[in-house]
């Protein structure tokens, strides 16, 4: 019961944190450099935690429909010979560390958004991949075979029984994708992209702790939240699909 609710009680708090930051000064004023400079005030933290939110999905919805787009085409017998194709494409963002990505994307897209969003496209890709991979490449035969006996054309195949049965291992991916990405959007800051990085950076340039805690703890309760989310409708498909739960 308990860590069914504790996905919800962590939501509130984030929201209730984000609304009325102030309350939460008293626990923050110890680690604070100066008693003055508790609450982050540079910027809203509500419009930087949506930032940062946007951030993320510019980077990982292109990237998981790539990615099983992908995953469903070399799965099949005609798409199979460019399977090793995609896997150096998809561990490109694992090569590569973010960093990296955003030294080689700057000089090109300049700063901003924009270099930060193709790090995340680039990591999100292998674990949406592989996963969907797993899902496409382990489908009941029989139920296939079922459907196309029924009349089924191609694309009734795949939108109707194949991706719902696949759905599950599609979401664990994209789970462990999203989590990735929560933690990677901070960086965005170091070259001018709005994210909870630019409170962590804040921090450490006036040595300010409690700064610190508010950008790092809401960056990993946003990930917890959304991890906890995913988690619960993945169960869901997998129960609806007979797949064994996580």
């Amino acid at each position: 019961m308990m860590g069914r609710l504790f996905p919800w009680v962590l939501g509130a708090m984030i929201v209730l944190f984000l609304a009325m930051p102030q309350l939460f000064a008293p626990l923050l004023r110890p680690f604070a450099s100066n008693p003055d400079q508790v609450i982050y005030d540079r910027a809203s933290l509500m419009a930087l935690t949506s930032a940062h939110l946007l951030l993320v999905a510019m980077g990982i919805v292109p990237a998981a429909l790539l990615a099983i787009v992908m995953a469903a085409f070399v799965s099949r017998p005609g798409g199979a010979d460019f399977l090793p194709l995609s896997r150096v494409i998809v561990n490109i963002g694992q090569t590569v560390p973010p960093v990296a990505v955003l030294a080689l994307t700057v000089p090109m897209l300049g700063f901003g958004t924009w270099p930060t969003v193709c790090a995340l496209f680039l990591y999100g890709l292998l674990p949406i991949f592989e996963n969907a991979l797993a899902g496409f490449s382990t489908l009941p035969q029989s139920v296939v075979t079922s459907a196309r006996a029924m009349g089924m054309t191609s694309a009734q195949i795949f939108w109707r029984v194949e991706l719902p049965l696949a759905a599950p291992l599609v979401l664990d991916g994209l789970r462990l994708a999203l989590v990735i990405a929560l933690s990677t959007a901070t960086i965005g800051s170091t070259v001018a992209a709005r994210s909870l990085g630019e409170v962590i950076i804040a921090g450490l340039t006036v040595n300010n702790q409690a700064y610190l805690l508010q950008g790092g703890v809401l960056t990993a309760a946003l990930a917890l939240v959304l991890h906890a989310a995913l988690q619960g409708l993945t169960n869901r498909m997998r129960r609806k699909t007979g797949r064994p739960l996580a």
